[in-house]
């Protein structure tokens, strides 16, 4: 599907923004020139659904009028939609925003409440918990608890009436009748055999339903082998819902006022992102972006963030969690601690909800930072010394790279984005399906790539690039000259780009035809911080492509690409989410629920059907 026909009239500042969205979950953030909140939203793509804003015809005419006001957007990115419906849920809390809907009943998640008794029942609550008994949750919606709540009646099948309808019946109800209640009211099932049931349910909603899980999956199994394929795939649906009500949430939970900060490096850019917890709940996050000096380390940076940040005014929280603690982090905990006139704690979030608090806040601040490389301003500067450290005639606007990606020689790609003056134009990214080759011969499919992609645009006398990188050294440099001396071209730049002997990022060798010395520029060079950026943005491109070509063929699992996930791994995740879609939906900590799948497999399997 296309995307929608852009409204022309859209402010330059507010294109750039929707240039470089993620793809992912998350919530955004409508601001006005003041910086006052105009409308929270959710997405389970970002990029999409911030877009659709800006199109020719909107659906309403709020929405038009919302637009006008529109001088500043901000995103924040999630594992899961789930996670997004929270945060959005908090924001709009603590915002008010004039464009959303605000409910006056919106003081509280829903609740499912288990009573006291000999004979508890399990119901839907929200609101003051007054009433004796246990209180699980929150959950993200009232039509997850209504789910859960249908779920465990096909399960364990304990009772939901009243107690008033309980305590006067004669003989079973309707749902005794279709097996979603077992008629502890007229004395069907013993104490002791509904105490089981209710014992059950308390793991479940604690978290511990690996036992309940096997349960179901050994009925899906057994149905299976019986040839039962319906009431097997109720089995599997059952579990799929299970786990969908029991996605453990990294938005809400159970802590005081804390900070985290996360931070992010890279191509000679800082950022620093802090996440602001209250109350239990993330209600917003701010980004810096400091000005590094040349050779800084990750300690002087977080030392001289934190005093400033803190003894400036801001609010200061009882703890601080932080990744890894800086070197003076005692010192900088008294200073705190005085300005504060009570104890601060600096502290590293390595384990519970603070650690996924914590990933929460570096995912957003690498997020950030990718935008921040993104920006216009940062990308003239690079171009202006790329033209300086390559010697062009002119500043290149229009750069074009290109990669090889294939997995043992199948389903070979081959990938050419394209960077103009604004950063990637991602509208003009080709992808090449290759064939009539050797296996595996990155040679011929860059031979191949560059013969199409360059004949094309002389055919059709488009616009040819200022500037041709190909990922590679000599080899693949050699190849790229053939082409253009076919193709008879001659006054365009090409380059080749290897990571060197060591492979280590900053060391990378810059290749021109005819030259037998790589150009090696420094590490903190603004021209080898565009290249890596390129390079790896072509990279990024060609392995998607590749993927998405080997999922459509249907020859093998994205799974079996994944360094250590065999076969017997593959079977334990799929019987555990019940199908691929789930795979996909789930966050590393769900993944890593699964039999035999650690935290840090768990986390590899899912960068690698994210990246």
């Amino acid at each position: 599907m296309s995307e929608p026909d852009a409204d022309n009239s859209i402010k330059p500042h507010i294109k750039k923004i929707l240039a470089h969205l993620s793809n992912k979950p998350g919530v955004y953030q409508m601001l006005d020139k003041d910086g006052e909140t105009l409308y929270v939203g959710k997405a389970k793509n970002l990029n999409n659904r911030v877009k659709s804003y800006f199109v020719k015809k909107h659906l309403s005419p709020k929405t038009e009028l919302l637009v006008t006001y529109i001088e500043d957007i901000h995103t924040t990115v999630t594992d899961t939609e789930t996670e997004a419906l929270l945060l959005e849920n908090n924001l709009i809390k603590k915002y008010k925003p004039r464009f959303n809907v605000i409910f006056r009943d919106d003081k509280s998640y829903p609740f499912v409440f288990l009573s006291s008794g000999d004979f508890p029942r399990l119901a839907y609550h929200r609101g003051a918990k007054k009433e004796k008994g246990e209180y699980f949750g929150p959950f993200p919606s009232t039509s997850a608890v209504r789910q859960s709540l249908s779920l465990m009646q096909k399960v364990f099948q304990v009772r939901q009436c009243e107690d008033s309808y309980f305590a006067n019946r004669s003989r079973p109800c309707l749902q005794y009748q279709i097996k979603r209640c077992t008629a502890p009211c007229v004395d069907y099932i013993s104490k002791e055999d509904y105490a089981k049931d209710v014992d059950n349910i308390r793991l479940f909603y604690r978290g511990k339903s690996d036992k309940v899980i096997a349960r179901l999956q050994k009925k899906m199994d057994k149905a299976s082998e019986n040839l039962e394929f319906e009431l097997a795939a109720r089995y599997r649906d059952q579990i799929k819902q299970m786990r969908h009500v029991m996605q453990q949430q990294v938005i809400s939970g159970t802590a005081s006022d804390l900070d985290v900060v996360g931070v992010a490096y890279a191509s000679g850019t800082c950022c620093i992102l802090l996440v602001f917890i209250r109350n239990g709940m993330i209600v917003g996050n701010k980004t810096y972006y400091p000005k590094v000096p040349k050779h800084s380390d990750l300690d002087e940076i977080i030392n001289s963030f934190l005093t400033f940040y803190y003894l400036s005014g801001a609010e200061v929280p009882k703890q601080v969690f932080l990744e890894k603690l800086p070197e003076d982090h005692k010192t900088i905990a008294v200073a705190l601690s005085e300005h504060k006139q009570s104890k601060v704690s600096l502290k590293v979030a390595s384990r519970g909800q603070t650690k996924e608090w914590q990933e929460f806040a570096n995912k957003n601040a690498q997020h950030s930072l990718r935008a921040r490389l993104n920006s216009k301003s940062n990308f003239t500067k690079r171009l202006l010394e790329l033209q300086k450290s390559l010697q062009l005639e002119s500043m290149p606007k229009h750069v074009e790279c290109f990669d090889i990606s294939h997995t043992q020689g199948n389903q070979t790609v081959g990938s050419c984005v394209v960077f103009d003056e604004n950063g990637p134009k991602k509208s003009d990214y080709r992808i090449f399906n290759i064939s009539g080759i050797e296996p595996g011969d990155d040679y011929a499919a860059m031979e191949q790539v560059l013969t199409r992609r360059y004949k094309r645009l002389k055919a059709d006398e488009k616009a040819m690039p200022d500037l041709v990188i190909v990922d590679g050294g000599k080899g693949q440099l050699a190849k790229a000259e053939d082409v253009f001396n076919q193709l008879d071209i001659t006054n365009i730049p090409l380059i080749g780009v290897s990571k060197g002997s060591d492979r280590k990022v900053g060391m990378e060798q810059i290749w021109f035809p005819g030259q037998h010395r790589p150009l090696l520029l420094d590490e903190d060079s603004k021209a080898l911080h565009f290249i890596q950026h390129i390079r790896d943005e072509s990279h990024r491109f060609a392995i998607t492509k590749h993927r998405h070509r080997r999922t459509k063929s249907g020859t093998k699992s994205l799974l079996e690409e994944i360094p250590g996930v065999g076969a017997k791994r593959r079977q334990s995740l799929l019987r555990h989410f019940g199908g691929w879609q789930e795979i996909e939906k789930a966050s590393a900590k769900d993944i890593a629920k699964a039999p035999g799948i650690s935290l840090s497999l768990a986390q590899k399997i899912y960068d690698y059907l994210h990246s």
